[in-house]
């Protein structure tokens, strides 16, 4: 498998954060996916980038907050986050970058 262009549009991001970082700690990694991106989609994407076996795919989506902006009400956008589980063995540095 070969890392195509879409693959970069359905991973759009690593998250690292606490939460994050403690569910590195049992073989998971975080990523900011895109919104219409679906399970089979992140499963394929984060195997062709990394070149590792992903076992299980979480997702969810965080609803935008709303917000003032110079005293103008407005909203945030909705942010898709995907758990990823990798099989034992199989590693992702995401400090490095691709």
């Amino acid at each position: 498998m070969s890392a195509k262009p879409q693959h970069y549009d359905v991973i759009r991001k690593p998250i690292i954060t606490e939460k994050a970082t403690m569910a590195s700690e049992n073989g998971a990694v975080v990523f900011e996916v895109a919104i219409d991106a679906n399970k089979p989609q992140i499963k394929e994407a984060v195997e062709a980038l990394f070149g590792v076996k992903v076992k299980a795919v979480n997702t969810t989506i965080t609803k935008g907050k709303a917000k003032r902006f110079r005293g103008q009400l407005g909203r945030r956008n909705d942010v898709k986050k995907a758990y990823v589980t990798l099989v034992e063995g199989n590693t992702i540095d995401v400090t490095t970058g691709l």
